[in-house]
């Protein structure tokens, strides 16, 4: 669930239990003019590829990699959100954070060509075009010298022309040569003022130097823009087990079980409170918000009964702040639903109470047995 204005919802069941034409030449010079147009074209000739010592290509797992005349790579990361929802693009690796998600690729760099065969090279880059959006789009990079396949293993990429970041670190490599190094965009949490969701593009400029002459043998630069990056609005809500209570499973949904209780609270296992004319049960639980990219740091949240028990009138669920209450019935009315906070904020976990009242009913419309009922808990960012 990934766009402005989006709603979260978790439910909760608990059961009680280039080519150039030639001039034509006229008069007496004609031969010396031809001569010169035959020698233009003769240089015009040569390949449309500047590189003649390393080149990008694709690594067996990592993102495809396009192009390579005059030394200009394209590719992409493709559709990103800070909440790692949904499927990468092939070739990416999306590594959930406790700020952001981390998405990573690997590409290859072969070394060939003209470079003396007793030099080694080596390769430093920068971002030498960065995201429109820097502090929601962060490129990173990751040395030929790893493995490339962690978050740790990745460091912010420079901006600068005159302090790059090490791509093949000194001692560096021969001719003939291909390595491996790591490429990632870091989406971090990010909403407010600086929110972004919609599409970016950046470029990497490479530069192959000869380690022992400390010469600059080629540069080439890598465009994140096969197709643009497209940064998308995320939104998650999830129910944990929080300390001292009932433990939240997550088979089918969510699903929590009070086990064995009555209205009159006799053996039980869980805290209860004395209500009119029964028993509340209670428990704590979490309510784990998420959001990215929008421009509202807070959401509301609210809760209603969707499918409620079979015996509404002796079983009813109930909601609280605080473990001592009060505790209030939860809305049946999807229209009007129960809330239980306009401020949660991205990340911060809410201490909840569920309580289930019992009441001590006997006679004809008693009730003994098992029942079930499901809430849905509903998130809305502005």
């Amino acid at each position: 669930m990934m766009r402005k204005d989006r709603i979260e919802c978790a439910s909760l069941t608990f059961r009680p239990d280039a080519r150039r034409r030639g001039a034509v030449c006229e008069g007496k010079h004609a031969s010396v003019r031809a001569a010169l147009v035959i020698l233009i074209l003769a240089a015009l000739a040569c390949p449309a590829r500047a590189s003649i010592f390393f080149d990008l290509t694709t690594a067996p797992t990592g993102v495809t990699i396009s192009g390579g005349a005059l030394n200009v790579y394209a590719t992409s990361f493709g559709t990103m959100n800070a909440l790692a929802i949904g499927t990468p693009a092939t070739g990416v690796t999306a590594v959930p954070l406790s700020n952001g998600t981390l998405y990573l690729t690997t590409y290859s760099l072969l070394v060939h060509g003209g470079i003396p065969g007793n030099h080694n090279v080596r390769v430093t880059g920068y971002v030498s075009t960065n995201f429109a959006h820097p502090s929601a789009l962060i490129v990173e990079s990751c040395p030929s010298t790893s493995s490339c396949n962690a978050s740790g293993q990745f460091s912010v990429m420079s901006t600068s022309l005159a302090a790059q970041t090490a791509v093949i670190p000194a001692p560096g490599v021969a001719k003939g040569t291909t390595s491996t190094a790591g490429l990632a965009i870091f989406v971090p949490d990010n909403n407010g003022a600086t929110a972004f969701s919609g599409t970016d593009t950046a470029t990497v400029t490479l530069t192959l130097i000869d380690v022992t002459t400390n010469l600059v043998l080629e540069v080439d630069t890598l465009s994140l823009n096969n197709p643009n990056e497209t940064l998308q609005t995320a939104v998650q809500l999830t129910l944990g087990t929080a300390p001292g209570g009932l433990t939240v499973t997550t088979a089918t949904d969510y699903s929590m079980a009070f086990g064995n209780v009555n209205g009159l609270g006799i053996g039980a296992t869980l805290p209860t409170l004395a209500a009119p004319g029964g028993i509340v049960y209670r428990t704590p639980y979490l309510l784990n918000p998420a959001f990215n990219d929008f421009t509202s740091t807070t959401a509301t949240i609210s809760v209603y009964v969707s499918s409620n028990f079979a015996h509404p009138a002796i079983l009813k669920p109930e909601d609280a702040a605080a473990n001592a209450g009060p505790y209030t019935a939860i809305s049946t009315n999807f229209s009007a639903p129960t809330q239980i906070t306009a401020a949660a904020g991205d990340r911060n976990s809410i201490t909840r109470y569920l309580g289930l009242y019992v009441a001590n009913t006997s006679g004809p419309t008693s009730f003994a047995g098992t029942d079930s009922a499901t809430l849905t808990f509903t998130m809305t960012v502005p």
